[in-house]
């Protein structure tokens, strides 16, 4: 996935968050002098941001390879992560730096990812999942800027949800695809923002927000600095998925054979060039064709019809 990427109304730049890519979208605006907050939030975390979507994790999640399972435990870190920000939000509503910010309404997602959670654990799903490692270290990071830092909110408030109103809607999709999830939306309450209706509008809402703050230029530091670290977090979590999603291979939905013009640049993926390979010789491939084969109903029709007919012609053979 290029880590620029051209649309219609804006340059669209890649943006990682916990749950995996997003795209921060960068609308033009006279207004923005090069020491607002906005722009030297994007130039300050340009190279990790860049590192945090070239993650293993974020470009398989691109790709569609990603697990029911993985996805799940992805839905787990975020809830984690979200319902401690929106904590030290709630406390520090009122406070001048981040009062501007306050938009529970339109943004708070925890609720959104309890109802995710439910729908992939059942009821019982707050005694099913723990907090990780990697997320906890996160976590303790965001209550501590809290109570001691509050100003350092905007760092996390501004790395989440603008990313989430922007490439989030792109990993909605693949996700929606790769794991056959309802149109209707169960499972992805978390991409979803009903309290906003043009994401565009309070993404510049929000950045005007950001830029008249009544910030010094050495607080302003102190934000990139965080934002980074935000990043950072989320490359702890990207790793420790990772991990994990190695020994779920078996699990990963990739949605079958693929069509022959959906390739994405890899003939590799192609079953006419399985075929072929395995024609020639390559038995990895004709392996690789019969289990993407064995995954759709009519493959497992085939087999057992074929099945059937050598169990017919081995009677025939002993009578």
């Amino acid at each position: 996935m290029p880590a620029e990427v051209k649309e219609e109304n804006g340059r669209v730049e890649g943006m990682a968050n916990g749950a995996g890519l997003l795209y921060e979208e960068k609308d033009s605006d006279e207004s923005v002098r090069p020491g607002d907050l906005s722009e030297l939030l994007a130039a300050g975390t340009k190279e990790v941001h860049e590192k945090a979507e070239n993650t293993q994790f974020v470009k398989d999640f691109l790709r569609g390879r990603i697990s029911r399972e993985l996805f799940k435990l992805g839905a787990v870190a975020l809830y984690y992560t979200y319902t401690a920000m929106e904590e030290e939000i709630e406390k520090n509503k009122d406070h001048p730096h981040f009062a501007p910010l306050y938009f529970p309404n339109e943004l708070h997602r925890h609720e959104a990812l309890a109802r995710d959670l439910e729908y992939f654990y059942g009821e019982d799903w707050e005694n099913q999942i723990s907090c990780s490692p990697a997320t906890q270290k996160y976590v303790d990071r965001i209550h501590e800027i809290g109570q001691d830092d509050p100003v350092l909110l905007v760092a996390h408030a501004y790395t989440r949800y603008m990313g989430d109103l922007s490439g989030g809607q792109v990993l909605k999709k693949v996700a929606q695809r790769a794991l056959k999830l309802p149109p209707t939306g169960e499972g992805l309450n978390f991409y979803q923002f009903d309290g906003i209706h043009s994401a565009k509008a309070f993404k510049q809402l929000y950045r005007s927000r950001m830029n008249e703050l009544e910030l010094d230029a050495a607080t302003k530091e102190r934000i990139v600095a965080e934002a980074v670290l935000a990043f950072q977090f989320n490359m702890e979590v990207f790793g420790e998925l990772e991990e994990i999603g190695k020994t779920l291979q078996d699990d990963v939905v990739d949605g079958g054979i693929p069509a022959h013009g959906d390739m994405q640049g890899d003939i590799s993926k192609c079953p006419y060039y399985a075929a072929k390979m395995a024609a020639s010789g390559g038995s990895a491939y004709a392996y690789q064709m019969a289990t993407a084969l064995l995954r759709k109903p009519t493959g497992q029709v085939l087999l057992a019809a074929w099945i059937a007919l050598l169990a017919g012609a081995a009677a025939w053979y002993l009578m």
